[in-house]
């Protein structure tokens, strides 16, 4: 990353500063007061430093007589060098607690959360937090030899820098060692973890070995509780099975209910549709010629008069009748000879009989009396025709007079009772419908006509699934009277597992009885299998510790014999350039990475804080140049310098200012000093103006 423009607000002395920047080495010039150290402080927070920080440093750095509402703002304008292409990007923080914001843009995204835009950054620049940047690639003139700032993120950076990833292993050490000391802690007052466990195991065991000695007669009452308590559960099984086919008997019997009743409610539904069809079919074709409203009306009328005629009739049922009749005369012109003949008749056999048994005499035997009888039949005959001859005519004449009547009614009259008839037969038509239409509402009550396919259809439907439920229950549903075979299994098994519990009440209370309490001997014996598995857990975890605790001091001895060597190697040639020769061979220490220096004039190596102060700065300045390459990797961070050479000499300065320019080419510098003596070497210089202000009043009481 290289910073191109740097813009500040309200930091300490800036109240607005904008600052352009080059790509390799930028002085920064000013005199004391000026905001050179302000300026290194806002890249470190611009860079590094989480918007939302509440600590007290960031209003303390808050320019002095800014309003209440003023916070620092720091904005960097940068540019990535990715691959063949270079990107630009900004990124923009307003420091205000756990108000603050932040804006960044860069690659075509625009990011608004704090955390995503420190992430950001720290892939940009290869630096993770605030103290490694202020341990590697921002240097303080007074910090220069400060490389062992923030430890342990020093190491692991060392070791991704190798490995690829940041492994924590500092962090993964310190979690390590506090487990080992919790576990292997051997006092009485804060014993560890391994101890607890141990003397949990010896408490354990020695409440088995207790309860082991009366068990073997604890477990003969178990046994026969074991076998009771199988008695039972057979019998609440076979209670269960007999309660469940009770259950489908019943629901059986409801569901036989339930289906006559749909079979019911469906026919006569069905019988309804039928009667509402014939009632339709019968209202569209009645026969009179009046409209069927009409002809109802006129049948009301004539059965209102019919009632009145039958209360009429009622009322005068309790009066004395008077009938009059009128015989009419009929001829008598046959009747005086068929008087004649039968007298003459009953004369001659009456004679004829006492002539017989003597009572009279009779002159001439009975010659008179046949021909009394003789004579009355024929007068008879005479009679007989007479009378058929009168009939006749009667006949002929009635005949004619209904023939004379016939002619005489006209047409009209036929009409009439044609009008009658047709009026009787709608009577009857109706009559049939009005009968229809209340057997009807007997059936449905007032139910919309059009509503009753679907009710009987919904009856056929729920007959159907009535017959499907029977079918399913299986054949306890075409069983005769399972259910009072099967109320009385049902209390026999009811019994029996009255008869099981009670056997099993008896056996818990033998067990309840016994001294040895087997559950709880059980119980210890369960607690110790846990204790131990919890000391062997334990144990085994103390042997992981231990291992990976070894193994991670194995890793990172590798690692840093590793980073020394780098370390060495880079500091080699850069710590010789810089004193002309002098030091040509350098050590570091793979665990403190303590550098030595070999002496010419000893002839043995010694430890750089034996040197002068101007060799001490330029050795680790040199030490930061190689760590910032090391950890770093492919990532360039900027090298922010606050004057590392205010202690070399010219000559020194010199050589330095070489070095410095050499690494600009990999890394962009920003230094900053009082002194011009840097101006030349420097691809842009920047001069601040050192503060003006003074106290007049003081200088006025002078």
């Amino acid at each position: 990353m290289r910073i191109t423009r740097l813009r500040l607000e309200n930091l300490r002395r800036h109240r607005a500063l904008d600052l352009e920047l080059a790509r390799g080495l930028t002085v920064v010039r000013g005199p004391n007061e000026s905001g050179k150290t302000t300026i290194q402080r806002a890249i470190e927070l611009g860079l590094t430093r989480r918007v939302t920080s509440a600590s007290a440093d960031i209003d303390g750095l808050r320019s002095w007589g800014a309003g209440e509402e003023a916070r620092p703002v720091v904005r960097i304008e940068f540019e990535q060098d990715e691959e063949d292409t270079t990107k630009a990007g900004f990124v923009e923080k307003v420091f205000r607690g756990p108000k603050g914001a932040v804006k960044m843009e860069y690659d075509g995204q625009s990011i608004g959360d704090p955390a995503l835009a420190d992430q950001v950054l720290a892939e940009l620049t290869g630096v993770p937090t605030e103290a490694f940047f202020r341990s590697t690639a921002s240097v303080r003139h007074h910090e220069v030899d400060d490389v062992s700032r923030d430890e342990g993120a020093l190491k692991d950076r060392l070791q991704a820098s190798i490995s690829g990833a940041d492994r924590g292993t500092s962090r993964a050490r310190k979690k390590l060692e506090k487990a080992l000391y919790d576990l292997n802690t051997k006092g009485d007052k804060n014993p560890g973890r391994l101890k607890v466990a141990e003397a949990a195991v010896t408490q354990a065991l020695a409440g088995v070995e207790l309860g082991e000695a009366a068990l073997a007669q604890l477990e003969r009452d178990r046994d026969r509780l074991s076998i009771a308590r199988e008695r039972r559960a057979e019998a609440d099984g076979a209670l269960a099975e007999r309660r469940s086919l009770l259950e489908k008997a019943r629901q059986a019997e409801r569901l036989v209910v339930e289906r006559d009743a749909a079979q019911e409610k469906f026919e006569r539904y069905r019988t309804a549709v039928a009667v509402s069809d014939e009632l339709a079919v019968m209202g569209e074709s009645h026969p009179a010629k009046d409209p069927l409203p009409v002809l109802r009306t006129t049948l009301a009328k004539l059965r209102a008069i019919d009632g009145r005629l039958r209360e009429l009739r009622a009322m005068l049922s309790g009066e004395v009748e008077v009938h009059y009749e009128v015989e009419a005369p009929e001829p008598r012109s046959w009747r005086p000879v068929a008087i004649v003949a039968i007298v003459l008749i009953l004369a001659g056999i009456a004679l004829a009989a006492a002539g017989q048994f003597a009572v009279v005499a009779l002159p001439g035997g009975l010659g008179v009396p046949l021909a009394m009888v003789g004579g009355g039949l024929v007068l008879a005959l005479v009679g007989r025709r007479q009378r058929i001859s009168a009939t006749g005519f009667q006949r002929q004449k009635q005949m004619r007079d209904i023939d004379i009547d016939r002619r005489l009614r006209g047409r009209s009259l036929l009409e009439q009772e044609l009008q009658e008839a047709e009026l009787e037969f709608a009577n009857q038509h109706v009559s049939r419908m009005e009968v229809l239409a209340a057997q009807l509402e007997g059936l449905v009550g007032r139910e919309p006509p059009d509503t009753l396919p679907g009710r009987r259809d919904s009856a056929a439907l729920e007959v159907d699934q009535k017959s499907g439920a029977l079918e399913a229950l299986g054949p306890i549903a075409k069983e005769p009277r399972a259910r009072e075979r099967l109320e009385v299994e049902v209390k026999d098994s009811e019994n029996e597992v009255e008869a099981a519990r009670d056997e099993e009440a008896n056996a818990r209370a033998k067990v309840e009885q016994n001294p040895v309490d087997a559950e709880e001997v059980a119980a210890l014996a369960e607690r110790l299998a846990q204790e131990q598995e919890r000391q062997a857990m334990l144990q085994r975890r103390a042997r992981v510790y231990d291992l990976t605790l070894k193994a991670i001091d194995v890793a990172e001895r590798a690692t840093m014999r590793t980073a020394t060597r780098y370390l060495e190697k880079h500091m080699v040639g850069d710590l010789a350039a810089v004193t002309d020769g002098r030091y040509r061979r350098v050590r570091v220490d793979d665990a403190s990475l303590g550098i030595q220096v070999f002496a010419p004039e000893r002839g043995d190596w010694v430890d750089v804080t034996a040197l002068s102060q101007g060799t001490l700065d330029l050795v680790y300045l040199a030490a930061r140049i190689g760590l910032v390459r090391l950890v770093t990797g492919d990532r360039r961070p900027p090298l922010v310098l606050d004057d590392p050479f205010v202690t070399l000499d010219d000559d020194r300065a010199r050589r330095a200012l070489e070095l410095l320019r050499r690494v600009s080419a990999d890394f962009q510098i920003i230094y900053l000093t009082t002194s011009d003596r840097y101006d030349a070497a420097a691809d842009l210089v920047r001069v601040l103006d050192a503060p003006t202000a003074v106290d007049k009043e003081a200088a006025g009481a002078a």
